[in-house]
């Protein structure tokens, strides 16, 4: 749920869905068209298509329990690299870096001063982590990120890391370029108004309190003006598993 997500917006729906699905087995037996329901108002509604998947696959090939192991972890439905670390650091207390965004954004201007890529940040991440301090390092990690070492205004006076912050060495300032604007990870993400993205959570959001007809597609996605368009994002909700069509002259989609 926080991937791309504010804590603040995360609490009450994790709190929600813990209550309903308090065990991989109690979200794996029921149909992926609940979790999809209860995932209302998170966006990025496929990774509770991959949450419902991920909780299958752990009830199938390990008992029920969230296995340890890197690999096992990032075989789930879901989940890449950085959430097999997050996992492993703050579930099992190993002693691995779970570098996001504010990690790199950390990592670039205080310890390397130069732009670095997400796999360079988790690689320099794991270098720093003290033994047996995992989940206090990369806790720490994140809140220098989000609350001091912040991508716009970076309270540098106030930064427990300002007499080592290499950036700050070179010089913080417009002659010194800010490592962490030069790193691949400080892309601005593309804008979501207009978006087929948009659209698509339209229509996953009519869905979630009914079937939509294939004749109300356009209106559902918010583009009435453009039947095709709506039609080509219902063609990928449901070649990704979200829907299926029912009925014939004028088909009705519905939550799988």
């Amino acid at each position: 749920m926080l991937q791309q997500t504010q804590v603040d917006r995360v609490i009450p729906h994790y709190e929600r869905f813990l209550a309903a699905f308090p065990t991989p087995a109690a979200c794996a037996a029921t149909g992926p068209a609940a979790v999809v329901r209860l995932w209302s108002g998170l966006g990025f509604n496929r990774r509770a298509l991959n949450l419902h998947r991920a909780s299958v696959a752990v009830v199938a090939d390990h008992d029920g329990m969230v296995p340890h192991e890197d690999v096992a972890l990032r075989a789930l439905p879901g989940v890449g690299p950085y959430t097999a670390r997050a996992v492993r650091t703050f579930a099992f207390g190993d002693d691995v870096a779970a570098v996001d965004t504010n990690g790199v954004r950390v990592l670039a201007r205080g310890v390397a001063g130069t732009p670095l890529t997400l796999r360079e940040a988790t690689a320099l991440g794991d270098q720093l982590v003290p033994t047996g301090e995992s989940w206090e390092f990369n806790q720490a990690m994140f809140d220098l990120g989000a609350t001091v070492c912040t991508a716009t205004r970076p309270d540098c006076a106030g930064c427990p890391l300002r007499r080592q912050c290499a950036w700050r060495r070179q010089g913080v300032g417009a002659e010194v370029a800010d490592p962490w604007r030069l790193s691949p990870t400080a892309r601005p993400q593309s804008t979501f108004a207009g978006s087929d993205r948009q659209g698509r959570g339209r229509l996953l959001d009519a869905l979630r309190h009914g079937g939509v007809r294939r004749s109300g597609l356009a209106g559902a996605c918010g583009w009435p003006e453009d039947p095709a368009r709506a039609s080509r994002v219902a063609g990928a909700v449901v070649a990704e598993g979200f829907a299926t069509w029912t009925g014939g002259k004028d088909p009705v989609l519905r939550l799988r």
